[in-house]
């Protein structure tokens, strides 16, 4: 089915990922998410949105841009990412974004250490398998532990990687909250009503803000031409890496190659979302929608869509 005719959207398109979880109105979808994946270990009773992009301390230091950010009630920090396709050093990316939420960390207490750092914990829904693979389940939690007892040595800091290709339930197999929400980010794009394993007051929510709809001209024009994008670039990536190996493999490059086609492939997929937004804001001046709402879709600038 395509995103035009689907009842509901997709929760793993960038713009579906961000409607369902990073709204203010919504926010207790995302605190329904996030205490179903930590099941116990915290409680958040509230979150606050904060901003996405993140610039360095100095001139040289890039930009990251985060999916989402948000603060609990109790000042921890929760990053959430979304990530459609594999990519080399994946734990790299992920270990360098929350040192730079670490040390955007401003500690105003002086001497022996006397202001303790907020917790931070960055948890990735990934819709394929890690290739650092550390446990069959599909929900990986990593501390810092140490090695030889197991303990954990620092439980500020810490990763949960949700891989959705290893959840293999059926509907009437769902035991625990989080079984029904991975269940929900799979088969939401593909179902056309609530399943009564999911007939719960927040999934009732969820349903409803995910109907197409509901949405407004604006936003479904930017979620299918952004989907089809989306979609265009994974299997181009896909397709590339696939050629890329075989080549490698019979010159004897494969590893070297790899990483080299990956590397300009991930430059290429960044290109084609800043060309898609290019393209779907020229498609809404035509038709005299508002450039701020404009730029509020698209990401883009005033002057951007001005110079169009």
């Amino acid at each position: 089915m395509s995103a035009i005719t689907n009842k509901y959207i997709d929760p793993l398109s960038d713009f579906g990922f961000k409607h369902l979880f990073g709204g203010e109105p919504n926010k207790e979808v995302m605190i329904d998410f996030l205490n179903a994946l930590f099941e116990g270990e915290k409680h958040i009773t509230g979150i606050v949105y904060n901003p996405t992009e993140l610039a360095g301390d100095e001139k040289e230091h890039q930009k990251v841009f985060f999916d989402l950010l948000c603060t609990g009630d109790n000042g921890e920090q929760f990053l959430v990412e979304m990530q459609r396709a594999a990519h080399d050093n994946f734990e790299d990316r992920c270990n360098f974004y929350l040192s730079r939420l670490i040390q955007q960390q401003k500690l105003t207490g002086r001497g022996n250490w006397r202001v303790k750092l907020k917790e931070v914990f960055l948890i990735a829904i990934l819709d394929f398998k890690m290739k650092n693979c550390l446990s069959d389940h599909y929900l990986q939690s990593i501390s810092l532990v140490n090695t030889d007892t197991g303990k954990i040595f620092h439980n500020g800091l810490g990763f949960k990687f949700l891989e959705l290709p290893k959840f293999e339930k059926k509907e009437d197999e769902l035991e625990s909250q989080l079984d029904k929400w991975v269940y929900m980010l799979k088969h939401m794009h593909s179902l056309d009503q609530i399943p009564k394993y999911l007939d719960k007051r927040i999934f009732q929510k969820i349903f409803k803000i995910a109907e197409m709809k509901r949405l407004s001209p604006e936003e479904q024009l930017f979620y299918i031409a952004l989907s089809q994008q989306e979609e265009d670039d994974i299997g181009l990536f896909e397709c590339r890496i696939e050629k890329a190996t075989e080549k490698a493999e019979e010159k004897g490059m494969e590893k070297g190659m790899k990483k080299g086609m990956e590397k300009g492939m991930e430059k290429g997929m960044e290109k084609g979302k800043y060309e898609t937004a290019l393209a779907i804001a020229r498609k809404m001046k035509e038709e005299n929608f508002d450039k701020e709402k404009i730029a509020g879709f698209t990401a883009l600038s005033i002057e951007e869509i001005e110079s169009l």
